[in-house]
């Protein structure tokens, strides 16, 4: 997307420099120069609002002028008295044009523009127009000052109602909780989809969970040039596991300076190197940067986490209306895990709250993507793009949840294995077209993703296999998935009112080859059907307030091993979502607000004994959030945001069932200063309530022990604070401050519960299980960037 403007204004250097050419030999020396005169107006979106730091270009046969808008949208530039067009360019501006004759009115001009993507304001340095309830957007300010470890906390900045917790101490992928549901690794429960330029992150049929978000730990947090977050199914460019909301994080095609190199260290032996080189090259854009961190944690078993990535870009203009780019990215990690440790033990003082249970615990990964973009501009209003991808991933895990459950003599640890070749693509056309006389946007594409993946799960005590697996058969499959995938979208706008539909057919072939039990192979096929509307209703035409309303559906597909295992099961779950929302902004102050309601064909519950996924019937969450942003000062601004769930239930249950271990209300607040005499500074604030574990009509459940606030079936929940800052020391030199918990909050980051036995001996209990978050950390480096 952002080559999009620097191709458009290729083609018209293009045209101008052959027009200028052809008037230069018709008009003869010492003709006369028409006359200048003024142009100036204001530049708005669909909903009237002001749009900033556009850009104005007025062309004519001989030449052209350009001028960026104002924060008030204001533009003015002097033209020679003859014909000239208008153009509007900026990032996910559509193509536009406007025709100026000789003697048009020159002044007061409204240049109206819409966007290929929806927008909103809230970065972390506001700018000023309307927050919109259905997405937000993050720029590179935080991920270029704060020191980052961890892909939790990479996580911890999207905020907008997410809730992600480490879990087993950074090395395994987070837990995701949105909406008053319980995601596990990203992918159950309607998932939130992640991509990284346009490559899915969520693994389904993953051996550690369907939807398995592991990939991320190959993103270096330098290289992120823009996050999109979508509260909902809103787009018909996104298809499964985007029931619950899109984060498609966009990384950097160059970056700002030739050579940047990073050194940090800090608590608990953490230290990280990165380092970037950034050539200058006619017609092209490209940087290779590598990154590598190791840290201990907290925890009395060592992680010894470490991560290596590479990461590579070349994106090279071919013609005046066409790029083609390819980036690679590749990485490893290895770690230990104290796991999820019986939390009556931490609290009545038998296990430190940073110890373990199973020292075997832990994992690694490698893993690569390729993949390549291709940009086209087939006119002034239409454009055509394609990218494929092509990855290879190794992944092993082992984990001991329930510890003596099943096998008093050898322990309930467990290895699981997933061996993966994926490949992908997709393609779009995108036309700037009219309907009844007013500007409409018209999207087609299609997507295509596949997996041959090799998933085992077999009994292993300190990393060595034994089987089988107690309590269950072990795993061993071959499992092929492809999901083809179209879609339509079209826009259209209206004095008072913006419009989309669209609608997407997704398909799912699941083809499994079970190595122990061939009875279980099987192949299935599943389609979906997904219609997508959006409205934005502006009832006074200058005034920045706007209605929204939004509605999305989205099919989740199965674990191909849970639909081999039970044949009725239903292969896709399809979830309707629902959303009505206000916007406002009043000079300087943004807010938005929304109800939400979500109804879910199946709930997903995923199953670690044989590494399946199962549905329990239908579920339904409703409630409310509000969103608001306020430039306090040139130089400081302030964000905060509040989902809060009314309710989580199973309908037609009696007794009421709620949709449990996720939390009702996730908030956010942040402070930032950036900019003034070389200083940024963030100090940010986040909030999730304790929550329900499991129903208490559940007959398993001990009466209310008093080491969980009184319930042992609710978690904790927690209010931490992180501050982040970076002062320029001299040319091309920064230094770097992060604090992790800055008020040292204690508390868990995930929490479970289910059945274990603490030794061969002991009692088989029903007990929260959960992994502590970090305690107070220091973290501090230098930058040096170099032109």
């Amino acid at each position: 997307m952002a080559s999009r403007s620097i191709i458009l204004n290729f083609v018209a250097l293009a045209i101008l420099a052959l027009a200028s050419k052809v008037v230069r030999s018709q008009v003869p020396p010492g003709g006369s120069v028409p006359a200048e005169h003024s142009l100036s107006g204001v530049v708005v979106n669909d909903r009237s609002e002001a749009v900033a730091s556009a850009t104005v270009t007025a062309q004519w046969l001989t030449g052209r002028r350009s001028v960026v808008t104002d924060p008030r949208g204001a533009f003015s530039l002097s033209v020679p008295a003859i014909p000239v067009r208008l153009t509007v360019t900026g990032r996910f501006i559509a193509a536009n044009q406007t025709a100026l004759a000789d003697d048009a009115h020159a002044l007061n001009l409204e240049l109206k523009i819409h966007y290929e993507i929806p927008a909103t304001a809230e970065t972390l340095v506001i700018t000023a127009s309307v927050v919109d309830p259905a997405i937000d957007r993050r720029n590179d300010t935080v991920y270029r000052n704060t020191l980052f470890l961890r892909d939790d906390q990479l996580f911890e900045t999207l905020e907008s109602g997410i809730n992600a917790g480490q879990h087993e101490g950074g090395g395994k992928s987070i837990e995701v909780r949105r909406f008053g549901f319980n995601l596990d690794h990203g992918g159950l429960n309607g998932g939130l989809k992640v991509l990284v330029d346009d490559v899915p992150q969520n693994q389904a049929t993953q051996g550690h969970g369907q939807g398995y978000l592991g990939s991320l730990k190959e993103l270096t947090p330098e290289l992120v040039e823009d996050v999109d977050i979508i509260n909902g199914p809103f787009s018909a460019a996104y298809g499964d596991f985007s029931a619950l909301g899109v984060i498609h994080i966009r990384t950097k095609e160059s970056l700002d300076d030739r050579v940047v190199l990073r050194a940090q260290g800090g608590s608990f032996g953490g230290y990280r190197t990165f380092a970037a080189w950034s050539p200058r090259q006619k017609n092209a854009q490209d940087f290779a940067a590598w990154e590598h961190a190791y840290t201990d944690g907290p925890f009395l078993n060592p992680l010894h986490y470490v991560r290596n990535n590479v990461t590579a870009n070349y994106m090279r203009t071919l013609d005046s209306t066409q790029s083609l780019g390819f980036k690679v990215n590749g990485g490893s990690n290895n770690f230990n895990s104290s796991g999820q440790i019986p939390l009556d033990l931490v609290y009545s003082g038998v296990l430190n709250r940073f110890g373990y249970m199973d020292p075997g615990d832990g994992g690694n990964v490698r893993s690569g993507t390729g993949s390549f973009y291709y940009l086209k501009n087939l006119g002034t209003s239409d454009t055509l793009r394609a990218d494929a991808y092509l990855g290879r991933s190794l992944f092993d895990l082992f984990s001991d949840f329930t510890f003596y459950l099943n096998d008093p003599v050898d322990g309930d640890g467990i290895q699981q294995h997933d061996s993966r070749l994926q490949d992908g693509g997709s393609a779009q056309y995108v036309h700037a077209n009219s309907l009844w006389g007013h500007p409409g946007l018209f999207m087609a594409g299609a997507n295509l993703s596949e997996s041959w993946i090799n998933v085992d799960l077999f009994h292993a005590k300190d990393r060595r296999i034994i089987a089988p697996v107690p309590g269950d058969p072990s795993t061993e499959a071959s499992v092929h998935i492809v999901n083809p995938a179209m879609y339509v979208q079209q826009g259209i706008d209206l004095p008072h009112l913006h419009m989309d539909a669209g609608l997407r057919w997704d398909e799912f072939r699941f083809k499994v080859t079970d190595h122990l039990v061939p009875a279980n192979s099987a192949i299935s096929f599943a389609g979906s059907a997904e219609p997508k509307v959006n409205l934005v209703y502006k009832p006074v035409l200058g005034f920045p307030a706007a209605l929204h309303f939004n509605f999305g559906r989205a099919a989740t597909s199965q674990d191909a091993r849970g639909i081999a295992l039970a044949p009725t099961s239903p292969k896709a779950a399809a979830t309707n979502f629902y959303m009505v929302g206000t916007s406002h902004q009043l000079k300087r102050f943004s807010l938005s607000t929304d109800m939400f309601l979500i109804d879910r064909q199946h709930e997903d519950v995923y199953d670690p004994d044989n590494g399946t996924m199962l549905y329990q019937g239908p579920s339904r969450s409703y409630g409310w959030e509000a969103k608001a942003s306020w430039q306090v000062a040139a130089h400081l601004s302030w964000n905060a945001g509040l989902t809060q769930v009314t309710n989580a239930f199973f309908p037609g249950t009696l007794p009421r069932k709620y949709v449990d271990s996720a939390p009702h209300s996730v908030g956010n607040s942040s402070l930032t200063v950036s900019g003034w005499c070389g200083l940024y500074s963030s100090l940010r604030y986040r909030h999730v309530s304790r929550y329900l574990l499991v129903n208490p009509d559940n007959t398993s459940v001990p009466p209310a022990l008093p080491y969980v606030n009184s319930a042992q079936t609710h978690a904790s929940g927690l209010d931490v604070l992180d501050f982040a800052a970076s002062r320029k020391l001299g040319r091309g030199l920064e230094w770097n401050l992060s604090v992790e918990n800055l008020n040292n909050k204690r508390y868990y980051e995930t929490q479970n519960f289910f059945d274990s036995r603490i030794s061969p001996a002991a009692p088989v209990e029903a007990r929260v299980h959960g992994t502590p978050g970090y305690p107070i950390g220091f973290t501090t480096g230098l930058t040096w960037r170099f032109e």
